[in-house]
Parts: C-alpha cells; structure tokens; sequence
C-alpha cells in the first residue's frame, strides 16, 4: 500500500490522526514500544486497560517516569531495555503496539537492527501496530531555500553527534517501512504522510542539542567553529521561519498494521 499525503494536522497532532484511525476499537493493554515524554502522556491520556512502555536508556526512562507519574497505575510499568535482546518482553502480547520514531531512533542503541524491528515487534502484537516515522531529509540537497535550511540543520546535528563519538537517527523511507511490515507478518490498512512545517521550536532544539557534544570535542578549535556554524544556521533558519510562517520541507508518516 503506497503512502498517500495530506496537511501535517495541526497542533493536536498525529497522536490524534491514530485516535481517528483507530475509532472506536478498545485500545486495551498497550505497549509503547519506543517511549518518551511526549508519547507517554498521550498513552496516559487513553482508556488503556495497562501500558508497558520501553525505553532504552535509564536517564530517559526516569524522565518518563517522573512526566507520567500522575496518572501511572499499579499495572502501568517503565522497562529499559533493547529490542536486540530477544529477553526482551518475552511471551508478553499487547492488544496495540505503538513505534513512535522509534524506527529511526534505535540505531543510536541497536545499530543496523532497524531491518528486524518488525518481526521482532510481532509477536507482541495482539490487534494493531502504529508505526510513527519521519522521510529522511539530510540525503539529497533541496530545491527551496526553507528545505536546504532544514538539509543544513540535520548535517549539522548530525556531524556534531558523529564527531562526538554518538550515533545519529537513521530514518527510513514509509515506502521501505511498508515494505518490510509486509515482509514481516503485517497487513497495512492505514499508510499516510503529512507535510511538515517546522518552526522556532524545532530550529532551537536541533542547535541547543550540539552545545553538549562539542564540548567533548577535544579539538578546541574546531568546536569553536561548529559552534559559530550552529548559531548562524539559526539566525537564518529563524529569520526564514518568521517570513515564511514555518519551514516547509519533507513528511511525517503514520502506518497501521495487523497480524496478517
């Protein structure tokens, strides 16, 4: 099923484009596959009968802790863990399953996994698997002057991490993400990308999250250079946003898949 496109929906979100998705479906015991603040307060926010959310670092973890813990309930739990440990979760099944960015976001913790994600996801599906993702944007130099501002800011972030000795994202294609569900097991009955606009928010963050890696940089010098690279990146890419009302530039997707 190739993806078709709409407007990015608005602030509410593509947690909401699920929502609509998933209609009036019970969404059951719930497994948040790849966790974060952000995706953790939309799961709380649901009629769950029990979540399990995943999080592959403890400091992140405890940050998902500390933003949900309101609303946690005695069966609700946090586990770190590695979707490259088979342990991981074993013999446990989940009425829903969500991958939020979490294709792109397990290279930095499971490196050239992200073919086998699917398949090990399965039997943990019990109903409906939500993959969230992102077209990748820093491979093929844009035509407009917003798309080669988001092209430079991803460069840039992701020289930083390399040269910081971390591992960037790896995103990959809707297109590839359906393929490989369908190779897994899945039947895609949902396949939609939304155009992005990005805006102060996403320039600020993709700049201020630098600062910390070149401070490891022991070349002094060429932090120093980075850092100056960062900060003129910004002043164009803000500058830009507040004429154009945004960045307009590359997709968002969301798929919805069942056991086939």
């Amino acid at each position: 099923m190739p993806p078709s496109t709409d407007l990015r929906p608005p602030a509410s979100g593509l947690f909401r484009e699920i929502e609509r998705i998933h209609g009036d479906r019970p969404w059951g015991a719930f497994l948040d596959a790849g966790t974060g603040t952000h995706s953790i307060g939309w799961v709380g926010s649901l009629a769950t009968d029990r979540w399990t959310a995943v999080s592959g670092a403890e400091a992140h973890a405890a940050q998902t802790a500390d933003a949900i813990v309101t609303k946690r309930r005695p069966a609700d739990r946090i586990v770190v863990g590695n979707w490259a440990d088979p342990a991981l979760l074993a013999g446990e099944r989940y009425d829903t399953v969500l991958a939020d960015y979490l294709l792109g976001a397990i290279d930095g913790f499971a490196p050239y996994f992200q073919h086998r994600l699917f398949a090990r996801l399965r039997s943990l599906v019990g109903r409906r698997l939500y993959v969230v993702g992102l077209e990748p944007y820093v491979v093929g130099e844009p035509d407009s002057a917003e798309g080669r501002l988001v092209w430079e800011i991803g460069r840039f972030r992701d020289a930083c991490l390399l040269l910081a000795g971390e591992q960037p994202y790896r995103e990959y294609p809707s297109q590839w993400a359906v393929d490989h569900l369908e190779a897994s097991g899945y039947r895609v009955i949902t396949a939609k990308r939304y155009a992005n606009r990005y805006k102060e928010r996403f320039v600020n963050s993709q700049i201020d999250m630098c600062a910390p890696r070149l401070a490891k940089i022991a070349d002094r010098g060429l932090a120093k250079m980075l850092a100056a690279r960062g900060e003129a990146l910004r002043a164009e890419a803000l500058a830009l946003v507040a004429s154009a009302n945004g960045l307009r530039h590359g997709f968002d997707y969301i798929l919805a898949a069942e056991p086939a």
